[in-house]
């Protein structure tokens, strides 16, 4: 099963949320619709860019690797990988 590993971004904040699922589509529209608690008070969010990977411990890696990235780096890998 594949999984996919996300970058969200809102405008208003000008933050961003990195994160791993196995539907993308799903998951947006719950970060949109306030269940994810983490995301609730940065809506609207936008999928800026999104990747799939073959297991979920793939995509968990390349998730903590881009947390750890600050913003302007987060920007610049983006900007390479769209």
């Amino acid at each position: 099963m594949p999984y996919y590993v996300y970058i969200l971004y809102s405008e208003k904040f000008d933050k961003f949320y990195i994160g791993q699922t196995d539907d993308v589509t799903n998951r947006l529209h719950r970060h949109n619709s306030g269940y994810e608690k983490a995301t609730k008070p940065y809506v609207p969010w936008i999928m800026v860019w999104h990747t799939e990977k073959g297991s979920r411990a793939e995509a968990m890696q390349l998730e903590k690797k881009l947390k750890n990235l600050s913003k302007e780096r987060i920007r610049a890998f983006i900007k390479k990988y769209q």
